[in-house]
């Protein structure tokens, strides 16, 4: 058998040119195609599919924050730039969007629970059941006894974490806190529904909450010793390391000035 010879130059010139040819037809076919999907009026967004947590959310407000953010068609709208457009209306913490073929995309939120009221009284802010601040109106709370939190930025969760860890103590003596604040030098402070303010002091977690529970389970015995129960409870002061001072209404420890004469 013959080897095979080898092909003229001319014959290798001609084939990497049509093959050339051929790849920049196809690049062409393909550039046509995408060009044909994008402007196909048969491929815009038809419809919008919203659901999952939707109580305080409604089309006119979904539609007045989204639709600006809603560029291109099906195939070429950003699904990043529409979540993050979903995310930015009041009262929703998720957004999770998928396309459906062929012109349409569906929503899935996912609203914060609302648990207490965050910062200032004049402030419009929020806390969810995850320790995250969020805006919103506080009129479209149904709760109507949420506590109001306090904190340094980024110290919500810690705060929240801290409520929920206190307010059982109070239960024994049907009370219950309404505010609670952690000053920028880490000191704890809470008021209760009584109208009292409690001074709860420095430290971690659990030795706040060993001061505290040692405080509730003497109150009562304190209070009797003035014919008093734990709602006449002014103030205390639980930063003491032997104990804790209190006021209570009605009661006065002071002595009286001795007359003039």
């Amino acid at each position: 058998m013959n080897p095979a010879l080898p092909q003229p130059f001319d014959v290798k010139l001609m084939n990497f040119t049509a093959t050339v040819i051929f790849a920049a037809a196809g690049v062409v076919l393909l550039a046509a195609a995408l060009w044909w999907l994008v402007r196909n009026p048969a491929f815009s967004i038809g419809a919008i599919t919203v659901q999952g947590d939707v109580t305080h959310t409604n089309a006119v407000t979904l539609r007045a924050n989204v639709a600006p953010h809603l560029a291109g068609n099906f195939f070429t709208v950003s699904l990043q730039e529409t979540r993050d457009a979903f995310q930015a209306v009041p009262w929703v913490r998720e957004a999770v969007v998928r396309r459906e073929f062929p012109n349409r995309l569906r929503v899935t939120l996912r609203e914060h629970q609302a648990v207490a009221f965050w910062g200032e009284d004049s402030e419009m802010k929020l806390v969810d059941s995850f320790g995250e601040v969020f805006e919103a109106n506080p009129g479209d709370v149904e709760q109507d006894n949420l506590p109001r939190l306090k904190g340094p930025e980024g110290q919500s969760l810690q705060v929240l974490q801290m409520y929920e860890a206190l307010r059982p103590l109070f239960d024994p003596l049907d009370l219950s806190i309404e505010r609670i604040a952690l000053s920028a030098h880490g000191s704890w402070t809470a008021e209760l529904d009584s109208g009292a303010r409690i001074e709860l002091g420095r430290g971690s977690q659990q030795e706040v909450l060993e001061r505290t529970r040692r405080f509730v389970q003497t109150l009562t015995q304190v209070t009797a010793r003035y014919n008093r129960h734990a709602d006449s409870l002014v103030s205390a002061d639980l930063r003491h390391g032997d104990g804790y001072a209190v006021r209570l209404r009605g009661v006065t420890t002071g002595a009286e000035a001795p007359p003039k004469k």
